[in-house]
């Protein structure tokens, strides 16, 4: 008969890890996924090495690093499963990794080491996986035993509990849909409006034309979006692109920053650049482009320089009023993005299912044995293994919440 103790829909990190979890307590799982090639997300993350979580994580307020609605719901499943209850596992299975920054952990030789990872947990839980294999339909019975039957194009199949594990809309050319939001819907969940995160910044018209040549040009920065109580600020690597911002910082502040408001950087955070500036006008006879140069990387000095010609000649002959206008473009950059690259390069997607609808405790939905897991819920990290980590644990509060086979299912319809 095709009944399961367990169907998860989506074989990427919450829903592999949720079915090894669940099959190694003695549940009958099984794994379906549209997808030929499950795991997409994971064998391309991190530059094909997976930062797989952030060890610097704090397990007694992880809300610091996640964005909700409701930002102290990913604290109960983050708390019970820790950054070192996964990296114990990885070093169970012999995986080489190294700490590259601010605590993110990648592994040394590939992505696909925590991917045949999963795939042996779930092998040692007996899981069935099911790959290039979508859902038709989902319904609910309430005739006798309540139950779900999911017509797929590999059959019809029964459950007691049903695992949305189906991610976000980010990255579609590796499979990214809306079902899990469809299906939210479906049974009456509310859901918060999604829109990309972890994504760079574009700035279109003239105005962006001189930084357009810096495209390939990184450097460190403090960035900043918001004010008072809103305002979020980061110290990361920015990328210059042809359409406009990239790198960790943007990305960081993406999941922040609103459309129409600004963004204001600090191209050079770790200089008092009025200071420099003036101390180079005292002492120095060679063009202020050459001083900027060595303050700042030369295609921005460059760039800045290039747009006024009071600065463009020594830097004792230009005038105080200039150089601080200068100081204060370079330290307080403020420009309004215009957009973002949209799904096809985030990383992430902020919003989701509403965690109102969902117990933080075993990620249960309001309609009985209906369960969201990973980037379907509203809880999105920071850049730096923290959705990783929210994966893991909230695949595993909700496989060790999971009921067992107390029912007995009507036969399936394909025998």
């Amino acid at each position: 008969m095709n009944t399961w103790d367990v169907v998860i829909v989506g074989a990427g990190a919450a829903g592999l890890f949720c079915a090894g979890v669940a099959g190694q307590r003695g549940l009958k799982m099984l794994v379906i996924d549209h997808s030929d090639k499950i795991a997409e997300k994971i064998r391309i993350s991190g530059g094909g090495r997976c930062n797989f979580t952030n060890r610097l994580l704090d397990a007694s307020a992880p809300q610091k690093h996640f964005i909700s609605q409701n930002p102290n719901f990913c604290r109960s499943a983050l708390s019970r499963y820790t950054p070192q209850d996964f990296i114990d596992l990885v070093q169970k299975h012999g995986i080489a990794f190294h700490e590259k920054h601010k605590g993110q952990l990648f592994c040394d030789h590939s992505a696909e080491d925590i991917i045949r990872m999963l795939l042996a947990e779930c092998q040692a839980g007996g899981v069935e996986i099911r790959s290039g294999c979508s859902v038709k339909t989902v319904r609910h019975h309430t005739d006798g035993h309540a139950h779900y039957s999911l017509d797929t194009d590999q059959g019809t199949v029964l459950t007691p509990s049903l695992v949305v594990a189906t991610g976000g809309l980010s990255i579609p050319k590796i499979g990214a849909s809306d079902w899990g939001y469809r299906i939210a819907s479906q049974f009456g969940l509310r859901l918060v409006e999604r829109r990309p995160g972890l994504v760079p910044l574009t700035f279109d018209g003239a105005a962006w034309a001189p930084y357009a040549e810096l495209a390939g040009l990184a450097l460190p920065v403090g960035i900043e979006t918001g004010d008072k109580k809103a305002r979020m600020h980061f110290d990361e690597d920015l990328l210059f692109t042809h359409r406009g911002l990239s790198g960790p910082g943007v990305l960081q502040i993406s999941s922040y920053w609103q459309e129409g408001t600004p963004i204001r950087l600090n191209l050079a955070p770790t200089l008092n650049l009025p200071d420099r500036l003036q101390e180079a006008k005292l002492r120095s006879k060679k063009l202020l482009g050459n001083e900027l140069a060595s303050l700042v990387p030369s295609r921005l000095a460059d760039a800045w320089v290039s747009q006024d010609p009071a600065l463009q000649r020594t830097a004792a002959e230009v005038p105080d009023k200039a150089l601080s206008k200068l100081a204060e473009a370079l330290s307080n950059w403020c420009l309004t993005p215009t957009g973002s690259e949209g799904y096809k390069k985030a990383e992430v997607t902020l919003g989701g299912v509403d965690t109102r609808d969902l117990s933080s405790q075993t990620m249960a939905s309001k309609q009985p044995g209906l369960y969201f897991i990973g980037e379907a819920v509203d809880v999105t990290g920071w850049l730096g293994g923290y959705n990783f980590q929210w994966a893991w644990a909230s695949g595993h509060a909700c496989a060790m919440a999971l009921p067992g086979a107390e029912i007995a299912l009507p036969p399936s319809p394909n025998g």
